[in-house]
């Protein structure tokens, strides 16, 4: 029973989530990985880098 509960909920989330929201746009995405692309990091841990301070 539990499991039927959790699965109509889900369901009913997605169900929500696919009718409320707009279709992505591919060509406004921003790219998976930029390498050489010459964009430098942003918005992770990995673009917080320790200064020669």
């Amino acid at each position: 029973m539990t499991m039927a509960v959790t699965a109509a909920l889900v369901a009913a989330l997605i169900a929500f989530d696919l009718a409320a929201s707009a279709s992505p746009n591919p060509f406004q995405a921003p790219p998976l990985l930029a390498l050489g692309s010459g964009q430098a990091a942003s918005g992770a841990h990995c673009a917080a880098l320790p200064t020669a301070d």
